[in-house]
């Protein structure tokens, strides 16, 4: 069998683009390496819980292009993500929001909280932020971040705030409203029975063979197939000639507990530095599940090491400098097509991810 595109790995960009391809007439093999579809999205039900194997994903975007687009393959449910910060037991909302400030100040307007938030920058004497603890100190003042931001970030990336640079800190929403929607978007929700009920309808009609590692079958795949996308570490690919890509990995413990009801809440961050695991996740709220038992996942930040998973991209001056060699590689590569989070070393939101991929699809076939 002769294929036009073998794409390596199932995720959403390898999912996007299979689809697309197919849809244009296009002869489609995937491949991937683990024994499921949809990468770090993919789900699986447990005590008729969708769980969120690879940590919790949640839709979200301001691009109606890819909102239209995910639903053809989903009917999302109306979930808005609302986590709370554990700080040794005081319990505190986020995004930080007028809330926030209320219980961490007993301030009752947005005006006390910005004259409050502003002594504090003063103090510290922030007037240009360097790095990720002053960027913090000047968004929401010393004692937020010394509760909510400090012990929370350096657990996940494994560094202290003030090596790290300061634009990790901006994805973090700040408002003076009494607003509990994390995310700044137009469209957010979960789709209605797991994710990966949406890849498989993406990949309807498509050959997926799981179980499948394209760099240890290379040289047979490259037989049959005209061009390859590739959804893998761009390192990985190139044998780690220049070194390795730093990332942050996560480890999970998830159990299934006898009670219908463990934190009342999707996502639970614990922000101190004593508690080891930056937060917990309890899956059946996030489709507002009423079932008589409860699975939760406990997640521990760590390093990434070779034959982990690698989530986080750390993308600082040395990593960037170390990609765009690999980069250089890769544009050389006339059969291969490199895309996605680890094939382009960067932190993709799932919209992103489906952007990018129909990106591509443009260029391929219009």
């Amino acid at each position: 069998m002769h294929y036009d595109y073998l794409v390596v790995g199932a995720g959403l960009f390898g999912a996007v683009f299979a689809h697309e391809a197919k849809k244009h007439g296009k002869k489609v093999l995937v491949i991937d390496k683990r024994p499921h579809i949809a990468g770090n999205v993919y789900t699986e039900e447990i005590e008729g819980i969708n769980v969120h194997k690879y940590g919790a994903h949640i839709f979200h975007t301001n691009d109606k292009k890819v909102w239209d687009y995910v639903n053809q393959f989903a009917q999302f449910n109306r979930y808005t993500n609302s986590p709370v910060a554990n700080y040794k037991g005081e319990l505190y909302s986020l995004p930080f929001n007028m809330y926030t400030f209320n219980k961490m100040w007993g301030v009752v307007t947005p005006e006390e909280a910005e004259r409050k938030i502003k002594e504090q920058r003063e103090a510290a004497g922030i007037t240009e932020p360097k790095n990720l603890e002053e960027q913090a100190i000047s968004l929401v003042g010393k004692d937020i971040y010394g509760k909510l931001v400090k012990g929370y970030t350096e657990k996940q990336w494994g560094r202290p705030c003030s090596e790290l640079p300061p634009f990790i800190i901006n994805r973090l929403p700040v408002r003076f409203t009494f607003d509990n929607n994390y995310y700044n978007a137009l469209y957010q929700g979960i789709p209605i029975g797991g994710y990966t009920k949406m890849v498989e309808n993406m990949l309807d009609g498509i050959e997926v063979r799981p179980n499948c590692d394209y760099l240890e079958n290379k040289k047979e795949l490259a037989n049959f197939v005209d061009k390859v996308i590739y959804t893998g570490a761009i390192d990985g690919y190139f044998n780690y000639k220049f070194g390795a890509l730093e990332y942050r990995s996560v480890r999970f413990e998830t159990e299934v507990l006898d009670r219908p009801n463990f934190q009342g809440n999707a996502v639970v961050n614990y922000t101190d530095s004593q508690t080891p695991f930056t937060r917990i996740i309890e899956h059946k709220f996030f489709e507002f599940g009423t079932q008589p038992k409860t699975v939760i996942s406990r997640e521990y930040s760590s390093k990434w090491k070779q034959g982990g998973e690698p989530y986080y991209p750390v993308n600082d001056e040395k990593n960037t400098e170390l990609y765009n060699k690999y980069k250089q590689l890769a544009n050389k590569e006339s059969k291969v097509i490199f895309g996605g989070r680890l094939g382009e070393y960067r932190y993709y939101d799932m919209d992103e991810v489906i952007a990018s991929a129909l990106k591509l699809c443009d260029k391929q076939f219009n």
